[in-house]
This record gives C-alpha cells, sequence and structure tokens, in this order.
C-alpha cells in the first residue's frame, strides 16, 4: 500500500504554487504599505498636535477676550462711579466756607439767629445733596488718627485722651464712593513726655 497524501490546504496550495519572485514581490508591496502606514501615522501625530495648539490658543484667545470684557467693564463702573471727582472737589470750598459762616455767628445774638438758621439749612440740604453722589464728609473728631484718611497738622501732648487720637478738626475730609478726595486737616494727641 502506497501513503497517501494529506489533502493540502488552500494556502498550503497557493505557497506550493507561489514562486521566490513573487515571495519577493509580496515583500515588497508589504513592506511598502507598511510605510505609507508609518507615513499616515505620522501625520496623523502632526495633526494631532495642530489640533492641540490650536485649541490651547483658542483658549488663550478667549481667556484674553474675556479680561478685556472685565477690565472694561470695570473701567465703565469706575468712570460712572468717580466722574464726579473733579465736581465734588471743587464744592468742597463752598462747604468749607459755609461752616466757617457759622463758626463766626455769634449764637448769643438774637438778631443773628435766623442767618444761623439759615446757613445751618443750607449747609444740611447741600450735603445731603452731594451725598446722594457718593460724596462724605469725614469728621474724625475723637477717633484713632487714620493716617489713609487724616493729616495731622499737630502733635499735642494729653493726659486726657490716648495717643494718637484726634483731638481737633482744622478742616474736614471728604471722600467719594470710598475714594478719598481730601484728607481731613487735624491734631492729634501724643502720650505726655516721662519726667
Amino acid at each position: 500500500m502506497t501513503e497517501q497524501q494529506a489533502p493540502q490546504t488552500p494556502e498550503e496550495d497557493v505557497q506550493a504554487q507561489t514562486s521566490p519572485e513573487q515571495t519577493e514581490q509580496d515583500t515588497v508591496e508589504v513592506s511598502s504599505e507598511q510605510s505609507v502606514i508609518d507615513k499616515l501615522e505620522a501625520e496623523i501625530a502632526q495633526l494631532r498636535k495642530q489640533v492641540a495648539e490650536q485649541q490651547d490658543a483658542m483658549l488663550r484667545i478667549k481667556a484674553e477676550a474675556e479680561n478685556t470684557k472685565r477690565r472694561a467693564s470695570q473701567d465703565v463702573e469706575k468712570a460712572h462711579k468717580f466722574a464726579l471727582e473733579k465736581f465734588a472737589n471743587d464744592l468742597l470750598p463752598v462747604m468749607d466756607n459755609l461752616e466757617r459762616a457759622l463758626g463766626f455767628i455769634d449764637k448769643d445774638n438774637e438778631t443773628m439767629n435766623s442767618v444761623a438758621e439759615g446757613v445751618e439749612l443750607t449747609l444740611k440740604s447741600f450735603l445731603d445733596t452731594v451725598g446722594k453722589f457718593g460724596v462724605q464728609q469725614l469728621d474724625p473728631q475723637g477717633q484713632p488718627f487714620n493716617p489713609e484718611q487724616h493729616q495731622a497738622m499737630s502733635m499735642m501732648e494729653t493726659a486726657d485722651v490716648a495717643p494718637n487720637t484726634v483731638t481737633f478738626v482744622m478742616q474736614k475730609g471728604y471722600e467719594l464712593n470710598g475714594r478719598l478726595l481730601r484728607p481731613a486737616m487735624v491734631g492729634v494727641s501724643k502720650a505726655p513726655a516721662s519726667e
């Protein structure tokens, strides 16, 4: 009996029919396809990198636009809030003069009482009106000295009050919406020198 050969599979059949030249050509085609794949993968990687860079640039531009919008909004708010600053500064001497007038009126003189009352009402009305626009008077009499709002014109030794207390106000200060227009000119106490 002769040995029978096992039937070949289609792949083995194809391999048996393939010549060495064909195998070499298939290898060249596979390596050519691999190089195309490698080239495409490199291009994909490059495109992904470009997309990431563009997304980063877009986020930066968006953040800068938001910051610009926020700054512009703050500038407009400040412009509205402090637009009256020059005008308010020009009104300060008028308020000072009304207060000085009250200080010079003799309260004991019956004929001057109506004048004093009129000046007081005018000053109160004036302060109420400018107060509606954010102008506030600083009258620090008896308060602790605050160098951000007060300007010390003199120092006096006294044991009657704590050191660094405003003992008298030479000229009241004013602020506009929290921004100092003019510091209050004050006298400040200091501790008596020990002998």
